[in-house]
């Protein structure tokens, strides 16, 4: 029997090694390694390519958020399932347009847990308790964008921060292009595009790329494109 090869990825060595107990005693998982930080997490990723990353959003180093991102964009074969102290739906939403498989809380029951992980191993997404495919995943993530924006926007056309200039660029973001790629289709500096972005991150008060096109998203700013937004370079 093949067995669903796993990581887990922790801070805290008591959870992990809690999650690491639960997990083994299933006859078709294998726990392949641990770490604590989001470097050494990325480098067993790379290299042990597990069928399944069990990945906390808070991580010294680099988050999960960006090792997701960093997942998605290397293509890797592994599918990511992220964990968090609290469980939002919000931050569930960043999870899946950074690229996640699966998003829960850190008080979920080990039962659940490993119904989510066969899940995710079979091709699957799990968010906000439900089991999707692809499609419906962008349903369901339409569906959460939309009621936000009914739940925020303010009425009429909405007032948003940005010059004209800064609009482009989250329109590109949006769309999944690196900073490379808008740079080249503006015709400005890859250094303008990454000072365009900052600007947009610290007018919005948001830390990442993801964060800020939901920000975007909910006002109805921008339109959702069908790509994974990447991360900054």
């Amino acid at each position: 029997m093949n067995k669903i090869t796993l990581l887990i990825i922790d801070d805290h060595p008591l959870f992990r090694q809690g999650v690491s107990d639960s997990v083994s005693l299933e006859s078709d998982m294998k726990v392949l390694g641990q770490a604590s930080s989001g470097d050494q997490a990325l480098d067993l990723i790379r290299s042990l390519k597990p069928a399944v990353v069990l990945l906390d959003v808070n991580l010294p180093v680099m988050n999960g958020q960006q090792i997701t991102h960093q997942v998605t964009q290397d293509k890797l074969p592994t599918r990511v399932v992220l964990m968090t102290g609290y469980d939002d739906i919000e931050q569930a939403l960043h999870a899946a347009m950074a690229g996640a498989a699966a998003y829960c809380s850190k008080d979920v029951e080990p039962k659940t847990l490993i119904r989510m992980i066969r899940n995710v191993a079979e091709g699957k997404y799990v968010f906000g308790s439900k089991v999707m495919n692809r499609r419906d995943l962008d349903v369901w993530i339409q569906e959460q964008i939309e009621g936000a924006r009914r739940s925020y926007s303010e009425p009429g056309s909405p007032f948003h921060p940005l010059s004209d200039r800064e609009m482009e660029v989250l329109e590109c973001v949006v769309r999944g292009m690196s900073n490379k790629e808008i740079a080249g289709l503006l015709g400005i500096s890859h250094q303008t595009v990454k000072n365009h972005v900052t600007s947009i991150l610290r007018k919005f008060g948001v830390e990442d790329r993801t964060q800020a096109v939901v920000y975007a998203l909910k006002r109805g700013w921008v339109q959702l494109k069908n790509s994974q937004v990447k991360p900054e370079e």
